[in-house]
Parts: C-alpha cells; structure tokens; sequence
C-alpha cells in the first residue's frame, strides 16, 4: 500500500511509479485526512510505502500527523520505506518520519530522495521545460531502482541526499518556516481570475472556498503546497509579492490526472 501526498503532482508520479510496479493500491493522504480515514489493512505480503514532497527540510506537517495516527492491521511483520521528492536536498526529512512512525509503534526500513523540479513559487522560479525534462527523465531511471531496492526489501537502506547544512535547516529553518511562512493571508487573486474554481478543486486542504466567484483562503489548515497557484490556468493567483514572475510548474502526470 503506497500512502502519498501530493500538491503539485512529484509525489504522486513516483507514488504511481512504485504502486503499478509492486501491483500495489495508492491512498492519498490528504483525502484520507479529510475523511478522518486512518484504518488499513495490509494484505499479506503487501508492503507500506510512503510518498511525499519536502516542505523546507521536513516532511509536510500533515503527512507527520497522518502517520502517527495511521492504525494499520496486518497479519506479519511489515517492511516500510518512504521516498520523498525535493529541488534540491532533503535535509533530515527521513530522520523526522522515521520518529514519527516510531511514535507509532512503526518502523523504516529504507529512505530515499528523489530530485525533481521545484515548485515553491514563493522563492523559486519555475524551471525551463528542457531542464524539466531532463530531472524528470533522472528522477524515473531513480524510481526504477528505488523500486527494484524495494522488491528486494533492502533494510537499513537510505539514499538521501540531506544537503549541506542540513540538520540546522530541518531543525531550525524548517520549525520557524512552520510558524511565520505558512499564513494564508499572502494569497489572492488577481484581476485576471476568472472564478473558475478550480484552485478551490485541487486544494488537499479544502481550505480555499470560493465567495461570490472569487477564491478566499481559510486560515487554520492551508498545507502550503503551491497546488492552487500551480494550477491556475490564467496564473492569477499570487502569494504575496514574489510569485508573479516565477513561472508555473505541474508534472505532466498531474496535468493528466486533473
């Protein structure tokens, strides 16, 4: 079982890569969350994968909650690994969901990263698309031996790359990019919005509703994944001064799938 969690569509590419390759199902996260939906049964033999994007060094704060309150059922010793997708480095991603499992009795058995283009508009621009295509095509040849790394049921295995720095940015960046950069409040719409809707569709939060044919933005629960200005088709949606010249990036596979 691949559990994912995905804004903008890195994740659920290699979530989908890994779930056909092991003949396994894909459980969205943020649904799930939602749904208030956290009891699984394993069938036998059948692996617990977790996919996900890196938020500022870390694990999405969401994914951390879903994991320590994921009540799972299966009948033997399950072997668990998680793949996280990054511009450019993972810090210690894998060390805070490692002790978010085990604060649930659960354990990791192997950890990877894979690089892929960024999303965060807030600091970064969008990549070419010749230089998309090319860390997509890297990023599937890595899927395909994390996969086969997988089968094989490699433990004790991580593959990460942390970064330079990487401990201060997960323990330090990553707690004060928690507290002061996840507000809602930057987000709006410009004049060229049409009321579409759909930034309010793709939201994993559902903290976007649309008044009056314009999108406002709920503050308590916005897991800052980019998904709503990401998808703009008019690119009318901004967060605060700094996005309007960025560039937008969704992974072909996502632009299928919506």
């Amino acid at each position: 079982m691949v559990f994912y969690f995905s804004g903008t569509g890195n994740s659920y590419h290699v979530a989908k890569k890994l779930a056909e390759g092991l003949g396994e199902k894909m459980i969205d996260m943020a649904r799930a969350t939602r749904e208030d939906a956290y009891e699984y049964t394993l069938k036998k033999g059948e692996k617990l994968g977790f996919v996900f994007p890196v938020h500022a060094w870390a694990p999405p704060q969401m994914v951390e909650q879903f994991v320590q309150r994921l009540e799972l059922y299966y009948e033997e010793d399950v072997y668990t690994y998680a793949v996280c997708t990054c511009g450019q480095s993972a810090g210690e991603t894998m060390s805070i969901l490692e002790a978010s499992l085990e604060a649930n009795d659960l354990s990791l058995d192997s950890g990877y990263s894979v690089i892929m283009p960024d999303n965060y508009a807030v600091l970064f621009k969008a990549p070419s698309p010749e230089i998309q295509r090319h860390l997509l095509r890297q990023a599937d040849e890595i899927v395909q031996l994390i996969l086969r790394a997988v089968k094989l049921e490699r433990k004790d295995f991580f593959r990460v790359k942390k970064g330079k720095g990487g401990t201060f940015l997960s323990n330090v960046v990553n707690p004060l990019f928690r507290r002061f950069a996840t507000k809602t409040k930057p987000f709006y719409p410009t004049v060229d919005c049409i009321g579409c809707g759909i930034c309010a569709y793709v939201c994993p939060s559902g903290c976007i509703k649309m008044t009056a044919g314009v999108p406002v933005w709920e503050e308590d629960h916005c897991y800052m994944c980019m998904s709503c200005l990401q998808h703009c088709p008019r690119q009318a949606i901004q967060y605060g001064r700094g996005t309007a010249n960025k560039g937008r990036y969704l992974h072909p596979d996502y632009r299928k799938k919506e």
